[in-house]
């Protein structure tokens, strides 16, 4: 975004609560209307579209004219200083998206103050840090990006200290929908950078116009003291997973300014002062269409991160997209039919002429690729509104390739280009994944009013299913060497001793770690009644052999019957097999053993994690008696389409991978020392031995 304005989420009506649509949590009550989502989403859009317009166009001015009064070289200059103030931003957003995200799902006033305060205060700490960090290295940066002067990056040190806290202030305005303030403080902030580079660019040069930018950081942050912001004294908020969420935020807008700003950087650093200037000239004009679609994805933000239902979220997200779409269509059509002669015009003769169409030809690249950026922005902000958003590591992982492609390839302005262009359109197929997937049971995903004869019959503790789920695999190779020695602890279990469940809970990590991790922290676990109705919605464990008589769908009763099929024709599966002689168990064993589910709701569609081979061969046997042939137990959580035994697509993918990584560093190590040290323990030698 060189030289354009940063890319900050939405404004704000001050209301003390969330609006009614966004707000519909009790239970019956149904899901908000997609048109109502839809009109919130359009009118906060229309006010930053506005405002960034209003915002675009003056800093199409500002640029031109500074343009026009330094020249190729001494732009050049300048642009890299703002395009540094830009990556800092990173910073900045990270805050105000917390701070965001946060205040849009608090619904007392109360509390969303509090929420304020604590950021505000993190945020100044955070900002003289980096400040005095810019200040101290300001001899270095100079030196690498070839300026006249270091007090330009004294001057930026002195903005940065102020532009991290005014996210805070933003965030506050956007999480609570007051959009109006918002879009009047980013106006007044490009004004004052106007009006203060025409009154200091003839004295000072170069120094005037950053000194201009660094007033107008400094007039916006105290221009944005939100109206009500005095609570009465109390304990400051908790902000769960905030650690994780500001993290998430922080990977994901490094990742972004990195995208936005850092060509920039590179194209100052490997070519001369003109080109460069050039190029920032380039850039931007072509970034007006990234920040009027950020407009769009700020007034999206809040109202996805409120949305309670998965229909009213997608009718955000669509809303968005279209809106987005036509920005990038409209100015990318804008920059082809611009005649060549505009560009010499508008920057004047101090840049230099060229060949004919160069000016024209290189924005309509740049134009395209930042559209094509600006689509996979909405799809990412989508995912992160609406949970721990993995998409920030992908869009950081593109970022280091960007810079990887500048080093390896910058003969010309247009390679440069180039490299960006195609790492952005596969950006946005790999983050596009998710939701252009074939999906015929979203459909059930969302159904909150289909009719279910599921019964919740009581609350079970993790520790009993862990314990269920450990004696369905405790038969497993994995443990030949500890069963005889923990077998009455796996069998008769005693859930009032918190060691012995912990180290039932180490027994299962040592087989089901990384399927355990997966599962959203607040599941609830009940065991259930289930109805011959209610087996339509179960789908058996996407994996291994199952996939072959699962796929597409996964669902049990289409499985089955696949199964059937192949048991007919005799098939020496080892499989199929290995399903028979378990049918022939079955019929002999009337134990009713635990079959283990996990699923969003009562609604929902169900996916077995444990029992997917008893409950398949149960069914080739007495298919009529199914529901009432096992104990099953479930576990709900409204998160769960974030593990990918549920639903599987390249996020869900992503973070097992993760989980993973995770697992083999940490948890085995720890599954291992508590089993050891039970197995040489005199305590659980004695607890068998007894119990025998």
């Amino acid at each position: 975004m060189a030289q354009g304005e940063s890319p900050s989420p939405g404004p704000l009506v001050m209301t003390d609560e969330i609006p009614a649509e966004t707000a519909a949590v009790a239970v019956g009550t149904p899901p908000p209307k997609e048109a109502h989502l839809r009109r919130h989403v359009l009118n906060g859009s229309a006010i930053m579209l506005v405002s960034s317009a209003f915002v675009g166009g003056m800093n199409l001015i500002y640029n031109f004219l500074v343009a026009h009064r330094l020249g190729a070289d001494q732009f050049g200059h300048a642009s890299v200083v703002y395009t540094l103030l830009m990556l800092l931003s990173s910073i900045t957003l990270t805050f105000q998206l917390v701070c965001s995200k946060f205040v849009a799902r608090s619904d007392s006033s109360v509390e969303k103050i509090k929420i304020y305060h604590l950021l505000h205060r993190w945020s100044w700490m955070a900002g003289v840090l980096v400040g005095a960090l810019i200040a101290l290295s300001s001899g270095a940066i100079s030196g690498y990006l070839n300026l006249p002067t270091r007090s330009l990056i004294l001057l930026l040190a002195a903005a940065a200290m102020f532009y991290v806290p005014l996210g805070v202030r933003r965030g506050f305005m956007q999480g609570t929908y007051d959009f109006p303030p918002l879009a009047v403080n980013f106006a007044l902030e490009v004004i004052i950078k106007l009006a203060g580079t025409v009154a200091l660019i003839g004295s000072y040069r170069v120094e005037g116009v950053v000194g201009a930018m660094t007033a107008s950081v400094i007039v916006a942050y105290f221009v944005a003291i939100p109206r009500k912001h005095h609570v009465s004294e109390g304990p400051g908020p908790r902000l769960q997973s905030g650690a994780l969420e500001g993290l998430q935020a922080a990977t994901f807008f490094v990742g972004q300014v990195i995208i936005n700003n850092l060509d920039i950087i590179l194209v100052k650093h490997f070519f001369d002062s003109t080109q460069a200037g050039v190029y920032a000239a380039v850039a931007l004009v072509g970034r007006v269409v990234y920040m009027l679609s950020w407009s769009v994805v700020s007034s999206m933000f809040p109202f996805s991160a409120g949305a309670r239902s998965e229909r009213g979220s997608r009718a955000v997200l669509s809303t968005a997209l279209l809106l987005v779409a036509g920005i990038a269509t409209f100015f990318t059509l804008g920059a082809w039919l611009a005649p060549p002669g505009l560009w010499h015009a508008l920057l004047g003769s101090g840049f230099p002429v060229g060949k004919a169409n160069f000016y024209s030809g290189l924005l309509l690249l740049y134009v395209l690729t930042t559209a094509i950026y600006a689509i996979a922005v909405v799809l990412m902000t989508y995912e992160i509104s609406q949970k721990i958003g993995n998409v920030s590591w992908v869009q950081l992982g593109f970022s280091g390739a960007i810079i990887a492609g500048i080093y390896l390839f910058h003969s010309t302005l247009h390679q440069v280009v180039a490299v960006q262009l195609v790492l952005m359109l596969v950006l946005v197929l790999v983050v596009s994944i998710p939701f252009i997937r074939s999906r015929p049971t979203d459909n059930l995903l969302v159904a909150q009013d289909m009719p279910t004869h599921l019964r919740k019959v009581r609350r079970v503790s993790e520790d009993e299913v862990i314990a269920e789920f450990l004696q369905g695999e405790f038969y497993q190779d994995e443990f030949s060497r500890v069963r005889d020695r923990f077998a009455t602890l796996v069998s008769d279990p005693d859930f009032g001793d918190a060691s012995a469940n912990a180290l039932r809970r180490a027994l299962l990590f040592r087989r089901r770690g990384r399927l355990w991790r997966e599962l959203p922290e607040d599941t609830e676990w009940w065991e259930v009644e289930l109805s011959p109705e209610d087996l339509d919605r179960v789908r058996v464990f996407a994996r291994n052999h199952w996939l072959r008589y699962g796929a597409p769908e996964f669902f049990l009763l289409e499985t089955m019957k696949k199964i059937r099929k192949r048991i007919v024709s005799r098939s020496r599966d080892p499989f199929i097999q290995k399903l028979r002689s378990l049918s022939l168990e079955l019929v002999q064993d009337t134990s009713y053993t635990s079959i283990i589910l996990i699923t969003i709701n009562e609604f929902t569609p169900m996916t077995i994690i444990e029992g997917n081979h008893r409950m398949t061969a149960a069914g080739l046997v007495s298919p009529e008696n199914l529901h009432q042939r096992f104990r099953y137990i479930c576990g709900f959580s409204p998160r769960m389409q974030e593990c990918c035994w549920y639903r599987t697509d390249a996020s869900t993918l992503w973070k097992y991978l993760l989980n993973t990584v995770a697992y083999y560093l940490f948890d085995r190590q720890k599954v291992a020392a508590t089993i050891l040290e039970a197995s040489t323990s005199k305590q659980w030698g004695n607890h068998t031995a007894n119990a025998r």
